[in-house]
């Protein structure tokens, strides 16, 4: 899938763990490393708006798209 997340490198650069930014945004781990591993399916706009809030950041810092011309 074209869909890449990067939320482990932001994660990293910010020097948060998943653990804190469940805390933080009330998400489970468990959701949170299915976002993280690129697993998800979806991703609601309430979540995203909580994580980028969190991590004072964009959505595009977070979700890329690979143009893939197959």
């Amino acid at each position: 899938m074209p869909i890449i997340v990067k939320l482990d490198k932001i994660l990293s650069k910010r020097k948060m763990t998943l653990t804190e930014l469940s805390e933080k945004v009330d998400i489970t781990i468990a959701n949170l490393s299915i976002l993280k591993s690129g697993k998800a399916k979806a991703i609601r706009f309430s979540t995203l708006n909580s994580i980028c809030r969190e991590l004072n950041c964009k959505p595009g810092e977070i979700i890329d798209y690979i143009y893939d011309e197959d």
